[in-house]
């Protein structure tokens, strides 16, 4: 089997050379042939790297442990589903499931685009096999899935034990969805700049895709941060950790490109700024991928150190800013914008300034996480940036994007008026003071709680009364009834209101973070059995301890009853386990989880027979963040969702390209 894995993928490398010539030739030459040829070179690269993929995945669930990578991460005691995750659990595997990922996509873009972006196609699809190729030489010559060992093991070492949760099945495909998915806006970017086609449509062919592919990377880091919550046991769920950076990075510039974009469609100015956005994010995820890989930054999440593929990625990087940057230099006259600002008050200047602050955002991220590079580089010591450096910029930053959150979809184009300003925001601000004032009675001590909370209502206010005039606009317009009327309006309004879902899950995400941060509380006590504490308002009792084997680990369980104000409300069972093949045990933690508050215990010492150590922390609000994250999808896909009209203007687009072509 292995030597079918090798060879799909050894031959994968020579047709995606081949494809990269042919569509180069086509480009060129202008004959049909050579592009045709080149398109079923990337079909063909598809199907032998989806061979490669279903060979691994096949080695992983037969358990054919004499391939070096599922005995690494595979044994026969390993449940299925964990057998069929350890393909993206180790550095090989997760290599592969990029480069499968790319090609698909690839398939999907030219099958999306075969009567249409004529002109731009070669240049897209060269872009995407030349990002393939460089994957193929890593899975080829330097991280080889199907290499053999030496003998034949009778069993595998096992996937870590960290990695066994559910977590594990969704955060990384969510997440490489995302980091791939971004390869798609920026070749259609390089071919638009590559062909001189500098108008919108390479921005709204791509807007499908730049949507998926952001909904993706925003899911994977919320189930980042939810598998960190429940599996690492700290009672936390960010710890700025740089493969949590090296994800977050590009999240923070796809959404200053989403906002951007919206000002080049709709006044034809920022089209550098997009230009280089997108750029950014497709260098920053990269770069995240070089970080986990290379193992040149300490992060729990990294694999083993491997400076050689450091040193090819990071040159792979360097590769594409001259290339991207050069090309954007030399059609630098060709990108001027065909308005200017005409006022601080206005929607172009608030987007602008949300940008800024969301670039602003990533530079420092990035500059935190690079910076135990630097002080090694200048002082010979690697000075790590913790959690408080991360804190005291990113919640001012947080606050005032909260802010522009509100702001942004009311103001008015070109100029806002006094009565503009009037209209849409007076009601928000009274309906904020109102709330401000009632909630400062618990945020008096939290002065950027009190902040937070208080911008989340002016962001809701602002979207609830918008909608209603929406509306009753529409209403007093169809004589329709108000459900209808509300319904209709969100599906010929779909992009904006599926925005504004989006916004109100990210009020969600900011009532969630600031709770948990801001009202915290923790308490480390040990009990004997039959002793009780106390936190807030909970009861918790030492009940009772056990201990078992079962087939992979050795589970260490107690058991505490939880009452509150004298009524038991449930029982939880924290856990330590102990696995074969390692030397630390693993925390499972027990939550009992509210809209209110999260009651979290960790199991953190014990003895057989004598007492038993417990880490409670309360964390409140904290299943908002999860709610908000949910509330996020949904928007997404609603401004995800096919336009009738927008479907129309594109295809009249390539109608007026295909005559102009042809005469």
């Amino acid at each position: 089997m292995s030597t079918i894995g090798s060879f799909s993928l050894t031959l994968a490398l020579l047709v995606s050379l081949y494809s990269l010539i042919a569509f180069t030739l086509g480009a060129r030459t202008k004959k049909r042939e050579w592009t045709r040829s080149g398109q079923n070179a990337v079909f063909a690269v598809a199907g032998l790297v989806s061979l490669a993929a279903a060979v691994l995945v096949y080695a992983l669930i037969s358990g054919d442990f004499q391939i070096q990578y599922v005995a690494e991460h595979s044994s026969r005691s390993l449940p299925l589903a964990y057998r069929l995750s350890a393909f993206w659990g180790g550095q090989e595997g997760s290599l592969l499931l990029w480069e499968w990922l790319l090609v698909l996509f690839a398939a999907v873009v030219m099958i999306q685009n075969r009567k249409k972006n004529r002109i731009l196609m070669p240049y897209v699809l060269t872009i995407m096999m030349g990002i393939s190729l460089f994957f193929l030489v890593l899975l080829t010559f330097i991280s080889r899935p199907f290499q053999l060992l030496p003998f034949l093991p009778s069993d595998g070492r096992g996937l870590n034990p960290l990695l066994q949760n559910p977590g594990m099945w969704f955060h990384p495909p969510a997440t490489y969805l995302g980091y791939v998915g971004f390869s798609v806006p920026f070749a259609f970017a390089m071919a638009a700049l590559l062909t001189r086609k500098l108008n919108d449509i390479w921005i709204r062919s791509t807007r499908q895709w730049v949507l998926f592919s952001w909904l993706f990377l925003s899911i994977g880091n919320l189930l980042g941060a939810q598998w960190a919550y429940v599996e690492l046991g700290w009672g936390g769920y960010w710890a700025w950790d740089p493969v949590e950076n090296a994800s977050f990075m590009p999240w923070l510039t796809a959404t200053a490109y989403l906002h951007s974009v919206m000002i080049q469609e709709r006044r034809g100015m920022l089209k550098v700024w997009n230009m280089v956005l997108i750029i950014l994010t497709f260098v920053l995820i990269i770069f995240g991928t070089f970080i986990v890989r290379s193992g040149i930054l300490s992060s729990v999440h990294s694999f083993a150190v491997s400076p050689l593929l450091g040193a090819l990625f990071l040159t792979f990087i360097g590769v594409i800013l001259l290339f991207s940057l050069s090309l954007l230099a030399s059609r630098w006259s060709l990108l001027r914008s065909e308005n200017e600002l005409d006022s601080l008050l206005s929607r172009e200047s608030t987007f602008l300034f949300n940008n800024l602050i969301l670039v602003g955002a990533a530079f420092a991220i990035f500059w935190g996480t690079i910076f135990p590079l630097i002080s090694e580089a200048v002082k010979g010591v690697k000075i790590t940036v913790g959690p408080p450096f991360y804190n005291q910029i990113m919640v001012p930053i947080g606050l005032t994007l909260l802010l522009l959150t509100g702001i942004c979809p009311l103001i008015s184009w070109r100029r806002a008026s006094g009565k503009n300003l009037k209209k849409n925001f007076l009601y928000p601000v009274i309906i904020t003071a109102a709330g401000g004032m009632v909630i400062l009675r618990w945020t008096i001590q939290h002065p950027y709680a009190f902040i937070s909370f208080t911008l989340a209502i002016f962001v809701v206010s602002t979207i609830i009364i918008d909608f209603s005039r929406g509306v009753k606009a529409r209403k007093g317009m169809t004589k329709e009834g108000y459900l209808k009327s509300s319904l209709n309006l969100i599906t010929r309004n779909k992009r904006r209101y599926g925005g504004y879902i989006i916004h109100i899950g990210i009020v969600c995400l900011f009532v969630g973070i600031t709770g948990s941060s801001a009202f915290k509380v923790e308490r480390v006590e040990t009990l004997e059995k039959g002793e009780s504490l106390t936190i807030k308002d909970y009861q918790l009792k030492f009940e009772s301890f056990s201990s078992y084997p079962t087939q992979d680990k050795h589970v260490t369980t107690a058991t505490l009853s939880v009452s509150r104000g004298g009524k038991r409300i449930g029982i939880l069972r924290p856990e330590r386990n102990f696995y074969a093949n390692q030397e630390q045990p693993v925390t499972e933690v027990a939550i009992r989880s509210t809209l209110k508050e999260d009651l979290y215990v960790i199991l953190t010492q014990y003895s057989q027979d004598g007492p038993a150590t417990f880490k409670v922390v309360i964390n409140p609000l904290i299943m908002w963040m999860w709610l908000g994250g949910f509330i996020l999808v949904g928007g997404t896909i609603l401004a995800m969702w096919p336009d009738k009209r927008e479907r129309l203007r594109l295809a009249m687009h390539y109608m007026q390209e295909r005559i102009k072509n042809e005469v």
